[in-house]
Order: structure tokens, then sequence, then C-alpha cells
């Protein structure tokens, strides 16, 4: 969770709701949270590579099983352009484009023999981004301006769901140690430790960092930024420290882009075994373990999306997937008998409602693009079957 997203998306979310960003960041957590609960709880009984995919096929039935595992795919596949082009914003500026494809390329091949990100890896990307972040909010802080009584809530209550739908694309991660099931020891316990405990960190980390840029920035300059953090610094004065922020956002992007990548991967393997996608992407190299005909395949499209796309199209229709997939999780968890409960169904009702509210207050373009999407995935299924039957 603490890659791209804590470097990019409070500039589109200001320009949604303005100052209401800070209540936005906590409705998008809360939804996060119960998403959260969810996912621990259907990972702990069904610790397969898939996730929500995998979930929905059991407890709901394979269309929405389908509709899950297509959402993560689109959504996610969008989500490794956005982390792409934040890397590129902060590490090349004015080089966007080619620098984010270079990023992709190189990323997919050292996926492709089998480095998803070494633990030790994990450990030292978490302490330069936390250093990166704390060090900036602890010099953003001193120069913070107050907050101006039209600044708030613009665009009303509907710029603030909006906002939150944008936020949520930064608490999305949790998804894909879910999509690694298979591939995580003692996964039952493991994966519903990693989700619950990372999530509130992230929490604290962005509401932080969220409340210093807006502070020191303002909503109009903050949602006109492409690099929030940097230039939060530069307005106060630290235009020399912009370098080593930009060495924290670089690295973060690439190490959740890496990860990113691999998840996306897994769950189109899960899918293509199950014929969901042609079995084409099911096939796994027989000395690296590796889905390489998936990732090779999503690398390729995320390609594309970089060299077509701008950050905030790619954020939003990010979270449009995400949401989807989300909701399913939600609407799973809640069909689990008491023996595997470990959180109340109200937590998962209130998820299911919270993903499909922000999933319809998104920016338009978003929602419609995300749509068509959904239907032509589901289409191709349809088609699929009729032909195989």
């Amino acid at each position: 969770m603490l890659g791209a997203g804590v470097f990019a998306v409070f500039a589109p979310a200001a320009a949604a709701a303005g100052s209401g960003l800070l209540i936005a960041l906590v409705i998008a957590g809360f939804i996060a949270y119960c998403n959260a609960t969810s996912s621990a709880q259907l990972a702990a009984v069904h610790p397969a590579s898939g996730g929500t995919y995998v979930y929905g096929r059991v407890r709901l039935g394979h269309w929405w099983g389908f509709t899950a595992g297509w959402g993560f795919v689109i959504g996610k596949t969008a989500s490794c352009a956005a982390m792409a082009l934040t890397f590129a914003a902060y590490a090349a500026p004015g080089f966007e484009r080619p620098a984010a494809a270079l990023a992709v390329a190189v990323l997919a091949a050292v996926n492709c023999v089998g480095i998803t990100r070494t633990a030790a890896l994990t450990r030292i990307l978490l302490v330069l981004v936390l250093v990166v972040l704390a060090g900036s909010a602890a010099l953003l802080y001193p120069s913070a301006g107050p907050i101006g009584a039209h600044d708030w809530l613009p665009r009303g209550p509907l710029g603030v769901l909006q906002a939150s739908g944008l936020l949520f694309f930064a608490f999305a991660g949790y998804a894909r140690i879910a999509t690694l099931g298979e591939e995580v020891r003692d996964p039952a316990r493991t994966i519903p430790r990693a989700i619950l405990l990372a999530l509130p960190i992230a929490a604290v980390t962005y509401g932080v960092v969220g409340l210093a840029v807006l502070l020191v920035l303002g909503p109009h300059a903050l949602a006109a930024s492409t690099a929030p953090i940097a230039d939060a610094l530069a307005a106060a004065g630290y235009a020399q420290l912009t370098p080593v922020v930009r060495i924290g956002a670089a690295a973060a992007s690439l190490g959740a882009l890496l990860a990113l990548i691999a998840g996306v991967g897994r769950t189109g393997l899960a899918m293509a075994r199950e014929g969901d996608l042609p079995r084409y992407l099911a096939v796994v190299h027989p000395r690296f373990q590796v889905p390489h005909h998936a990732e090779l395949t999503v690398a390729v499209v995320v390609l594309a999306l970089v060299l077509t796309t701008d950050l905030r199209g790619a954020i939003g229709f990010s979270s449009f997937g995400v949401l989807v997939y989300y909701a399913i999780a939600n609407a799973s968890a809640f069909t689990q008998p008491p023996a595997e409960r470990r959180w109340p169904k109200a937590l998962n009702a209130a998820g299911l409602a919270g993903c499909l509210l922000l999933a319809a207050t998104l920016p338009w373009t978003s929602v419609v693009a995300g749509l068509a999407v959904f239907a032509v995935g589901l289409g191709l299924r349809l088609l699929s079957r009729a032909r195989s039957g």
C-alpha cells in the first residue's frame, strides 16, 4: 500500500473535493477496513492463488468469480500504469512516458525469472519510504498555513465521494497478498495478519502526509501538482531536498509495480486454469515456476496504457475495477457460516454498499470506461461458453 498511491493520489482527490479530501480519506479508510476484514476472513478459509476470483466462484458462483477476477485484472493493470507513471513523474519529469515504459519492460523481465520481491527488499523499501514520508511531514508542518473556509466541499458531498473513490486506489494493495495464496507460508494465519497489520499503518501515514501537503500547497495548487510531496517541500523552502523525495517515490513505485505485475499474473493464471481466460496464460515456466505468458501479456497492455493515458485517468479506471472486485469480496464473505467468521456480517454489508457507492460516484469517464470493459469481458465469456456448450 505504501507505493505509488501516497505520492500521487492526493492531487486528483484535491481536484474533486478540495480540502474535503481529508473527509474522503476517512471514508476510503473505513471502506478499506471493511474490505480487509472480508478478504482476511476469506483468505483464511480459501488460501489459493487468485484472491476474490476464487472466493467468488466458491461462495457465489462462477459468473461472480469471473466478474471479480476480471475487475482485478483490468483494475490492477491500470494500477500498474499509474505506478509506472508516478515513478516517471518523480524520477524523470518531462520524460514521463518513455521512462514509465522502460520501467515496465525491465520489471516484467525481472518478474519472469521469478523475482517478485524478496522479504528483505520489501523491508528495505518500506524503511526508505517511511523515512522519506516522516522526514517530509516533519519539515512541512512548521510551514503549514490555514485552510480557507471556501476551500471546504467546493463540489459538495458528490466531490467527497468521488475523492474517496480515487483515494481508495492508495489502499488497495492488501489484495495482492491474497492473490499469492499458494506461495505464502502458512497462508491461513499469515494472510489475515499481514492484511490487518498493514492497513492501520498505511492509513495513519496517508493521514499525516495528506494533511501536510494540503496545508502547505492549498487545495488548488495540490490539485494541479504531478509530484505533490516534492512540490510541497519546494514551496516550504526545502527545494534542495526534493531529490531525496524523488528517489523515495521512485523506489516505492517500482517496488509496488514489481509486486503488482506478479499479482495480476497470478490472477490471470488462476482464471486461465479454469478456462475464463485463454489457456495460453496458464503456462508456467518450467525453470522459474512463474506464469510468464500471463506476466508478459500484462506488461504489453501496461506499456500500451502508459503510452496513451495520463496518471489521473489510470487512477480512476483502476479504482472502478478494484471497487467492483472488493464488492464481490464483501458479498462472498457475507455468505460465510458462523464457524468461518471472524468479524460481524455488518462489516461485510457496509463494505459492499460502500464499494458500490464509491464506484458509481467516480468521474463519469472512469465509470463509463469501466462499465464498457466489464461488458466486453462478460460478453466474451458468454460467447466462449456458448461455443463450448
